[in-house]
């Protein structure tokens, strides 16, 4: 269905892709300008897509096909889950343009046209209902990102972008081979078609194999999360913002559209791998981002925290766990972003991220204290925000599963907290000891600019969470149903929402006691 009877979502892939190409032959602030325009119309086609989404209508809207070659569609898409990570992207796009208006002086052309193009392809991946067609934008994402790291990072960028490019790309390889098997065993490479194929539980096995290798490091999972502090460390500013706010939820899409829905089975048999992985970087990387002198490292490690726990919600294989992963994906994408931006905000005054040379910034800084502090307590999961919606539905999910499993993802909240007020601590108070800090001006209005809508949102998904459920409750009662045959048996005595069964004897005492109560009310009046 395509209610708008137009193809917007090829327009708003084919729009930055002409932006980008204008943006290598003109000047650099023409190009800034052109990049900033072109991300905000994109930005305001992405609200009316999301205007015009029929809640409770098909599962698949504003679809548009056409056959190209052989199996190869040009197939586009989109259900709620896809909608809601389009609108992350369009949102954080021109904020990351404005991040980079000052701090980026050199090939100022070729950098907006790399995240132009990185736009495109990220759109393309959530779009994409051609599953090559979905293997060519997830693949391609990394040539932009891989070339904003190596040309614009830090000092050292290239090993960092080495790091980054063959992690990533090593582990979709194998991806590509289970794919064209799929799609040889099911006759068709339409990802709609494929969601409802059933794969022999032998194969489903390996194939769920080949899928996990590449979406673990992409999100990613530990072991394998050994490229994101190089990378996020290295990485300007607003490579920083994009790679934590969009790239990383690239993988927990690919366990939702992929990995559950196509090989339920084969997710129930490896479930005690998910687990086991996410107790261990929840717990691991908090205790690293702890000792962290490095600010960008530690909101980096934090990032592996709070990405375990979207993979264990994923896997709780219920309604409450699954809605509360899209939602820490959400909040996450947002909050972190917002985080990169703030230490963004004062390495470009002090050229610093070591976090022994702030301090006292809440006197001459108090703007970006208080909006500082408010992402610190989103991360941290403070009611009212968004990140506590997402992680207590993720939790309450994981809890009808596993309860020692939820204790040992609990945990994550605490450290976070620890690590995420030790840093406020020591960069927004105490006193101003070094001159240099002392001259730090508060926020321009370029950059109240760029946190401000940030703070809203976060605030709008803590406070009116439904905004967000609404579009997504359907598409995940699909995938639930789909998956509940391979459902775990979990270890809770109790099913949330069924009352505690009353033995006899403690039903005559409590109608005994409600009588009692009902006498004292009557005499009463």
């Amino acid at each position: 269905m395509n209610q708008l009877d137009f193809p917007i979502l090829s327009l708003m892939l084919a729009l930055p892709t002409l932006a980008a190409i204008i943006c290598f032959f003109v000047g650099a602030q023409t190009a800034r300008i052109l990049a900033l325009v072109t991300t905000l119309v994109i930005f305001a086609l992405g609200v009316v897509l999301w205007v015009n989404y029929d809640i409770g209508g098909p599962q698949w809207q504003y679809v548009e096909r056409v056959e190209l070659f052989g199996d190869f569609a040009w197939a586009l898409g989109i259900d709620g889950i896809s909608m809601l990570l389009i609108m992350l992207t369009l949102f954080l796009m021109p904020i990351c343009i404005g991040a980079s208006w000052e701090s980026i002086q050199n090939r100022v052309g070729e950098y907006m046209a790399a995240f132009l193009i990185m736009e495109v392809l990220m759109v393309g991946v959530f779009a994409a209902q051609d599953i090559f067609l979905f293997y060519i934008f997830f693949e391609a994402v990394l040539i932009p990102m891989y070339l904003i790291i190596g040309v614009w990072g830090g000092a050292n960028r290239i090993y960092a972008a080495y790091k980054f490019f063959l992690y990533t790309l090593l582990g979709s390889v194998v991806m590509l081979i289970a794919m064209l098997w799929l799609v040889q065993d099911a006759g068709t490479s339409d990802i709609t078609a494929l969601l409802n194929h059933d794969v022999s539980p032998e194969a489903q096995t390996w194939l769920w194999l080949a899928f996990f290798a590449s979406f673990a490091v992409k999100m990613p999972m530990w072991p394998v999360h050994t490229w994101l502090p190089d990378a996020h460390v290295q990485a300007p500013t607003a490579g920083s913002v994009i790679l934590a706010g969009v790239l990383l939820k690239m993988g927990g899409y690919g366990f939702l559209r992929f990995s559950l829905p196509m090989f339920p089975e084969a997710s129930e048999q490896f479930i005690w791998l998910i687990f086991a992985l996410s107790m261990i970087a929840v717990v691991y990387t908090s205790l690293v981002a702890l000792v962290q002198q490095d600010m960008k490292k530690l909101i980096a490690y934090s990032s592996v925290a709070h990405m375990a726990i979207v993979t264990a919600g994923l896997f709780a294989f219920n309604r409450q766990g699954i809605e509360g992963a899209i939602i820490v994906m959400l909040s996450h994408g947002l909050v972190s972003s917002a985080l990169f931006l703030c230490v963004g905000v004062i390495y470009d005054r002090l050229h610093t991220r070591e976090i022994s040379r702030y301090g006292g910034l809440s006197d001459n800084m108090p703007k970006y204290a208080v909006l500082f502090m408010l992402f610190t307590m989103a991360s941290i999961g403070l009611p009212g925000t968004s990140g506590f919606v997402g992680e207590f539905l993720s939790l309450a999910g994981l809890y009808k599963v596993s309860s020692w499993v939820t204790l040992i993802c609990a945990t994550g909240i605490i450290l976070g907290a620890g690590y995420m007020l030790y840093l406020y601590r020591r960069v927004a108070m105490g006193e101003l000891v070094h001159e240099d800090v002392k001259a730090m001006p508060d926020l321009s209005i370029r950059e109240i600019a760029m946190l401000a809508p940030i703070a809203a949102v976060v605030m709008w998904m803590g406070v009116y969470p439904e905004s967000f459920i609404a579009p997504i409750r359907d598409d995940v009662g699909t995938l639930v149903t789909r998956i509940e045959r391979a459902t775990p048996k979990g270890d809770a005595n109790l099913k949330m929402g069924q009352a505690k069964p009353v033995t006899e004897g403690a039903a005559v005492s409590q109608g005994h006691e409600r009588q009692l109560a009902t006498g004292s009310r009557t005499n009463g009046l």
